[in-house]
């Protein structure tokens, strides 16, 4: 299969911890990332200094929302992929093989991302969910 993509991550977001794999053209890396502002930053570190280009997560619930948030501010090309999309494929039960084979489909452009509208429109969205369970 081609790769289209020559440095790329899979990232398995849970609530507490983060999984990454970053492909590139010498192998794989695999690290764990607490939730915390400063591991996500450090994430966030680690895929620039790495060269990464292309980022890839499964939607789970509202846990993608930090994630993307910071990703989105470093100019990686960040995509948020529905988990029916991924989990098309049996066997794979870690958050290591998950976070590698989001990398794979990704390094491969078998992944299309989901509609996340610009920073200002999710920011109203936010704010006008809050509004209304507030009354």
């Amino acid at each position: 299969m081609e790769i289209l993509r020559e440095r790329c991550c899979g990232l398995d977001v849970h609530k507490k911890m983060i999984t990454a794999c970053l492909l590139t053209l010498d192998g794989k890396q695999m690290r764990s990332f607490e939730t915390t502002t400063d591991s996500l930053l450090m994430l966030g570190d680690w895929l620039v200094e790495s060269g990464c280009t292309h980022v890839a997560m499964e939607s789970t619930s509202v846990y993608w929302k930090p994630v993307y948030n910071l990703l989105e501010s470093t100019g990686m090309e960040t995509l948020v992929v529905k988990a029916q999309h991924i989990k098309a494929v049996p066997g794979r039960r870690t958050d290591v093989k998950d976070a590698e084979w989001i990398a794979q489909l990704l390094r491969h452009g078998l992944v299309r991302g989901s509609f996340i509208p610009d920073r200002p429109q999710r920011e109203l969205r936010e704010l006008v969910t809050y509004r209304g369970s507030s009354i």
